[in-house]
């Protein structure tokens, strides 16, 4: 067969009418191309993508993480990092999702150490997951949002936000230098408060 099909040869290649054949090039759902006698004529790999690979893309299971996050222990301890989670499933149970993995982590937004998002990641690169929900943007992380979710797009994988944060981009900004002075102010509380005890030990 050649790879330039006549449009009676399409349509029995695809099992259609040469009218709907018509109507799907005059609407754009499958475009023919023009000879120089201006005869229509269909291309076969164009034919085989509309038939077989939009079709495979239709048959692929989600496979679902929810991924849930709180910044301190102490919040994990009050339940917050459960009830969050327990949100997630609702969402997805609702949505009809198939969800494998139920991630919850502890730390800062900030850091990219976090066990829970190395955990999830992973998955991503591995092709494990294809579908990731959360609550809020910044549970996943505090910046570059859209890097990571440009990131995880290219291995295939969809970010879901269940909620969207009802602030401005002015109130946003000073979250998240709130967030960074709390972060470092933490990080030299602890050398300093490691520091003293190292003194007192040489003391004693």
């Amino acid at each position: 067969m050649s790879n330039l099909l006549t449009i009676q040869e399409a349509a029995d290649y695809l099992n259609v009418s040469k009218d709907s054949l018509r109507r799907w090039d005059k609407s754009g759902k499958l475009k023919s191309v023009t000879t120089t006698g201006g005869h229509r004529r269909y291309q076969k790999e164009i034919l085989d993508e509309y038939i077989g690979i939009k079709a495979a893309k239709s048959e692929i299971k989600s496979v679902v993480a929810t991924y849930s996050r709180v910044s301190s222990h102490e919040q994990k301890a009050n339940g917050d990092l459960d009830r969050q989670s327990q949100r997630l499933s609702e969402f997805c149970a609702k949505k009809k999702y198939n969800v494998e993995y139920i991630i919850k982590d502890v730390g800062s937004g900030l850091s990219d150490t976090r066990s829970g998002f190395v955990k999830l990641t992973k998955l991503i690169i591995d092709k494990k997951v294809n579908k990731v929900v959360i609550e809020h943007k910044d549970r996943l992380t505090r910046f570059q949002f859209n890097f990571i979710q440009m990131m995880y797009e290219s291995y295939g994988c969809e970010i879901i936000c269940v909620e969207k944060n009802d602030v401005s981009k002015e109130e946003e900004l000073v979250n998240d230098l709130m967030m960074l002075m709390a972060s470092f102010s933490g990080k030299l509380y602890g050398k300093r408060s490691a520091k003293r005890k190292r003194e007192n030990k040489k003391i004693f």
